[in-house]
């Protein structure tokens, strides 16, 4: 389905090529460039039998942010679960610390900004040997919402580096601690109003924006859930999982938080005296402005307090929000859909719900489990044959650092000067951390209108930023980037060179582009359509500077009708 809805918004596409070709200098004959179905996923190799270079780039384009040699290798030797906990053990490279580092250089008077964290997140996407965690983190950033959006979380670069640090940290820890870590960073204080939230007092009632989001979000959803992440029923009815009652008896805990720094005064509860390390140290508690009543929710109750107890209050409700039967299924629902396909079947769901329920060990919350159940899957490694609502349609940042990986793009500054890439016209239509809103760029439930995925009753979440306008938008900005590289001053550029060695015979050139990005998924009727218009572009055999010129052009050609493809839009 997903594929079928791309292809009514590919066609404008083709027009298009024909520009490219002439930026080129170069022109070719494509014919009609239809897209069909791509071909049968291969089957799951028998036990013991290490994975195919096509089912290693399947299963990377799943779990980093793009294939590249390097990453076939070692998967095709090691295979999938030896990966996996060879990932596990790597360390974290800080965002942060590069950040301070840029800070450090900066003239007096001259404020860090959100490219600084910008530039950090491309590094170590595109170069960073940490891909599992990368790539999960990415994917929890687009569940635990904070965004470079908001005019004061701006304020805060480093802050924000400390944030998505955070989430990076506990991407292999428990949900637990992630739950907590993420409630208590100052980051997500300003961003949903938890920091210097005041206790219930005459007409003022303590701020519910987190008590809220952290169930609807972050937890427990809007509807029970069976442990398949099917809904409950009630007389044919979702059952909801939490009333108004419940958010205000919620929304005391989170009362009596704000700044971390060496005293409790009043000054520093409303933000005077700052602190030098606030904006990434836990927020701390001030029993002062902390709610004693009686706190009731989601059937548990944290008496009245004679003396003030934050810590105390915020444990019951973290132990409740962790413990709640529909926290498993919710999650990982989320995760599968960040990271393998937009509609999961139940099964799939309930088998790794039951891994986050248990790891095995009688350890709740294991994330490193249920990462490793999401991707070893037999629904994610071998669907029984590609169906047509299996897959995900590529969010525009995972198209980008796809080729970044791809094609060994290397900064010439060593920084990755990328910035806002909101503009989808003239960009992506997608910047790292800036989500319009605390509901990600996407829904996880998103359904585009009036489509078969409609009819079908499927979602399809990374739809919603695409359009007519952003697909017209990538394929422009594709065809500048491939041959030019992109950043400040192109900073960024693609290494071409073993690619251009295949040049001479369209074929080859084809196959490895399209190994590279598409675990060789193009179906063989585009593969002829693409190999005849990139042959079409001569080769003349009578100067050599104007031959290297064509051989290049033939490398961008391969490389833009790829990235365009529906085949390569919709990763199955």
């Amino acid at each position: 389905m997903a594929a079928t809805i791309f292809k009514q918004r590919f066609r404008i596409s083709i027009v298009l090529l024909a520009v490219f070709l002439a930026s080129c200098g170069g022109s070719a004959n494509i014919g009609p460039l239809t897209p069909v179905k791509p071909p049968t996923t291969p089957t799951t190799p028998p036990t013991g039998t290490a994975p195919t270079q096509e089912e290693a780039v399947r299963f990377l384009a799943q779990a980093s942010f793009g294939a590249n040699t390097t990453s076939i290798s070692s998967v095709s030797s090691s295979g999938y679960a030896a990966w996996i906990d060879g990932q596990f053990a790597k360390p974290q490279k800080l965002h942060r610390t590069y950040v301070e580092s840029i800070a450090a250089t900066l003239p007096a008077g001259t404020n860090l900004s959100a490219n600084q964290f910008y530039e950090s997140f491309w590094q170590q996407a595109a170069t960073g040997d940490d891909q599992l965690r990368q790539r999960v983190t990415f994917a929890l950033s687009q569940i635990f919402v904070v965004s470079f959006a908001d005019s004061t979380v701006s304020n805060y670069p480093r802050g924000v580096a400390s944030y998505y640090d955070t989430l990076a940290t506990h991407a292999f820890g428990n949900f637990r601690n992630l739950l907590e870590a993420v409630s208590l960073h100052p980051m997500m204080g300003i961003y949903l109003t938890s920091l210097r939230n005041q206790k219930e007092s005459g007409t003022r009632v303590p701020d519910e924006n987190y008590a809220r989001e952290v169930m609807q979000l972050f937890t427990i959803g809007l509807n029970e859930l069976n442990q398949d992440g099917t809904l409950k029923l009630a007389n044919g009815k979702p059952i909801e999982t939490y009333t108004n009652a419940d958010i205000t008896g919620l929304a005391k805990v989170f009362t009596g938080w704000s700044w971390a720094g060496p005293d409790k005064s009043d000054t520093r509860f409303f933000g005077g005296n700052p602190d030098a390390n606030r904006e990434i140290s836990p927020m701390q508690s001030y029993p002062k402005y902390h709610s004693t009543s009686e706190k009731k929710f989601l059937g548990v109750t944290v008496p009245a307090q004679t003396t003030a107890d934050p810590e105390a209050s915020l444990k019951v409700a973290m132990d409740r929000l962790f413990n709640h039967a529909n926290t498993g299924p919710f999650i990982s629902n989320q995760l599968i859909q960040r990271l393998v396909t937009s509609n999961p079947s139940p099964q799939y769901v309930g088998r790794v719900a039951a891994v986050f329920a248990n790891n095995g060990q009688g350890v709740r919350g294991d994330m490193k489990a249920v990462v490793k159940a999401i991707l070893t899957d037999s629904e994610a490694r071998t669907p029984t044959a590609v169906t047509s609502n299996f897959g995900k349609l590529r969010e525009p940042v995972l198209r980008l650092a796809n080729w970044m990986r791809a094609f060994d793009a290397q900064s010439t500054s060593s920084r990755f000067l990328l910035s806002n890439m909101d503009d989808p016209l003239s960009s992506i239509g997608q910047t790292p951390m800036r989500s319009p809103t605390v509901f990600n760029f996407y829904r996880s439930g998103y359904v585009p209108p009036n489509t078969t995925i409609a009819t079908a009753n499927l979602v399809a979440p990374e739809f919603q930023i695409t359009a007519e306008t952003s697909v017209v938008g990538y394929l422009n900005f594709m065809r500048d980037v491939i041959p030019n590289g992109t950043g400040s001053s192109r900073d960024v550029k693609a290494n071409y060179t073993s690619l251009i060695a295949l040049a001479d015979t369209p074929d080859k050139l084809f196959d490895r582009i399209s190994l590279l990005l598409a675990a060789n998924r193009i179906s063989a009727d585009l593969k002829t359509k693409v190999t005849t218009a990139v042959g079409s572009v001569t080769i003349p055999t009578n100067n050599a500077t104007t031959a290297d010129t064509a051989r290049r052009n033939r490398v961008y050609l391969t490389i833009f009708l790829v990235m365009a493809s529906p085949e390569y839009l919709v990763q199955q």
